[in-house]
């Protein structure tokens, strides 16, 4: 079984900031990790690995310095790993990422499962995976928590907000995987050795990939983001101290004032 996992090199979080004269992420200093629920989607993949056997390669767009989160995932144990790094890539919206993506993937054919996190934590967007699977012409699943896999289907538990619901479908198939899926696992000494000193990460470009150049990156991007911006700070709250039937005479005076009733 060969199983492709995409994942994203992105910033922290906990130490993002926004300039306040231009609205845009300041990057510089700010250090960056594998997507969260990558990681997710890479314990999944190794998981079934070693129920069914087969090979677990893992794939990334971004620029050079990405090379650390997929040496990342080679020390987490999975067997190959492959960089998408292009000038030709860069400016991406989620569809031409998408594309990309799909692109190498089609190149790796022939392929079980595609499995990825549910959401980039840069983005939120939770766009890449389901248009990969259109792209690619699979059947998808959004939102796994858990999965099985025999006599070539996939037995998908998916979450909902007020419940969830379990899908059945013929493989290749694509699952986006959750944070309550599992716990990933820590690189090994042995492991981050290897991903460093013996294992090498392949780079792909436009070329190799089949990539036309108006359909990726920028030129290949219906959609661009103008600005980022931080929400304006929320009103102090009042408490109103009144008897019941008074309280409840000024409350509805105060939503009545901002056209709330």
């Amino acid at each position: 079984m060969r199983i492709i996992v995409t994942i994203k090199q992105v910033p922290d979080t906990n130490e993002v900031r926004l300039d306040p004269r231009t609205g845009t992420l300041i990057r510089e200093g700010v250090p960056s990790i594998i997507n969260p629920e990558d990681k997710n989607a890479i314990e999944a993949a190794l998981c079934l690995r070693e129920q069914v056997g087969g090979e677990v390669v893992v794939i990334s767009m971004g620029p050079p310095q990405a090379d650390d989160a997929l040496r990342e995932a080679l020390a987490m144990g999975v067997d190959r790993a492959i960089l998408l790094t292009d000038r030709a890539f860069a400016g991406a919206d989620t569809w031409a990422t998408a594309t990309t993506l799909a692109l190498a993937v089609k190149k790796l054919a022939p392929y079980d499962l595609i499995l990825g996190g549910r959401q980039a934590i840069d983005g939120d967007t939770a766009q890449v995976g389901p248009q990969m699977a259109e792209y690619l012409g699979v059947p998808q699943v959004t939102y796994v928590r858990e999965f099985t896999v025999a006599n070539g289907h996939v037995r998908a538990t998916r979450a909902l907000e007020d419940g969830h619901e379990v899908l059945e479908t013929a493989l290749p198939a694509l699952l986006t995987i959750t944070k309550e899926a599992n716990k990933p696992r820590y690189p090994s000494a042995p492991g981050i050795f290897r991903a460093y000193r013996e294992q090498t990460v392949e780079r792909w470009g436009a070329a190799e990939i089949g990539a036309d150049p108006e359909g990726v990156g920028l030129k290949g991007s219906p959609t661009q983001v103008k600005r980022s911006f931080s929400p304006p700070p929320k009103e102090p709250g009042e408490v109103i101290k009144a008897a019941p039937a008074e309280a409840a005479k000024q409350l509805i005076g105060r939503m009545k004032q901002k056209n709330l009733l």
